[in-house]
């Protein structure tokens, strides 16, 4: 087994095993992996001169949350009654409609697993949104919260996936998939569901028709190899959508920020470096040979490495993000506007153009 052998056979995307992936990620030099992640993306997507963004907003439904992720500081307890809301509609209306104002054609919509929301409270919710606001795309909840609404609603995840599509869900989105190792999930997340709930509830979506996309948290109590399994884990259900379902649209790999969570408190301290985010991009688009679109989380590693990442096998650089808690809360502070993205893009050397969740390109109204 050698670096240049596995690489070839990257460039003619077919498939790695898990001991050549193992091999590349353990022993070629950062400049080979992403020489060949950047011819990929060349072949892979339509126009290779072009960085697509996005502007949508993320409004948390509620902060309630009973999974205790260690990694999460914006999450309240159910019995703290004096931090825990549920988002109103007329709290809804106003952010909905100053991200409209900015050009937004999407709501990503996310919570907690809250123990006294279930199914009910989710397609009334869903249905007045898009009553009130029809052409706005509902990007909802995750494989986590699906089957937690399952489970406290006494039906099937299928079930709780119709039902949610049929009251307005138009996507949903990679989150809670932290890293696919159950060792690792008890260690962080003890309380959310197993790797292979996420991976069901996934195909589940994928079988009716329901995109989405995948992510993976990585820089914490995970083993280097674990990474690679969560990519291949990715790769293989991506492989079992049903003809005509698109399955993920995209893969976003982030970092772990610490600051103040339950974690640092462990004693698990940073471990990110620009090079290692840059190889995990990099082995992201020579894996993932099914999925298009890799995407730069700038929100964790800053602007000047998300532009490294756009010469590394990424093609996205994700949305603007007009409201986010979750990561931020635990110190990330990178920020953008539209006039920024768009600079930075250009910096890197490629055309900006704003695209939908499905990767459709939009036209930008200024």
């Amino acid at each position: 087994m050698n670096v240049e052998d596995i690489l070839e056979k990257a460039i003619l995307r077919q498939s790695l095993t898990r001991e050549e992936a193992y091999f590349l990620y353990d022993n070629a030099s950062l400049h080979e992996l992403t020489s060949v992640a950047d011819a990929i993306r060349h072949m892979t997507v339509a126009d290779p001169e072009v960085v697509t963004w996005q502007i949508d907003r993320n409004v948390n439904i509620t902060n309630v949350c009973k999974s205790g992720c260690k990694f999460c500081n914006f999450h309240c307890k159910p019995h703290q009654t004096e931090k825990a809301y549920i988002t109103t509609m007329a709290e809804y209306r106003t952010k909905i409609d100053e991200a409209v104002k900015l050009g937004a054609d999407q709501l990503l919509l996310q919570g907690g697993l809250h123990p006294r929301l279930g199914i009910e409270f989710y397609e009334t919710l869903f249905r007045q949104l898009k009553k009130e606001y029809p052409t706005l795309r509902l990007n909802a909840l995750g494989a986590p919260e699906v089957s937690h609404i399952a489970q406290i609603s006494g039906i099937t995840t299928l079930e709780t996936l119709e039902r949610l599509k049929a009251a307005g869900l138009d996507t949903l989105p990679g989150a809670g998939a932290e890293i696919l190792s159950d060792d690792v999930r008890k260690r962080i997340s003890p309380a959310k569901p197993s790797a292979r709930e996420w991976v069901r509830v996934m195909h589940e979506a994928h079988k009716l028709g329901i995109t989405s996309t995948a992510t993976m948290m990585y820089g914490h109590a995970e083993q280097p190899h674990q990474r690679i399994d969560h990519l291949i884990t990715i790769r293989d259900l991506q492989a079992l959508r049903p003809e005509g379902s698109r399955g993920f649209t995209a893969f976003i790999p982030w970092v772990f920020c610490p600051k103040g969570t339950e974690l640092e408190r462990e004693g698990i301290s940073p471990r990110f470096s620009a090079t290692e985010y840059l190889r995990i991009i990099a082995m992201s688009r020579i894996i993932l040979n099914n999925i298009t679109n890799i995407q730069a989380s700038w929100l964790t590693v800053g602007k000047e490495v998300a532009e490294l990442a756009l010469k590394s096998g990424a093609n996205d650089m994700g949305s603007i993000m007009i409201e986010e808690n979750v990561v931020s809360s635990a110190g990330a502070t990178t920020r953008f506007d539209r006039e920024a993205m768009k600079a930075t893009i250009r910096r890197a050397g490629f055309t900006p153009r704003l695209r939908d969740q499905l990767y459709n390109y939009r036209e930008e109204i200024i």
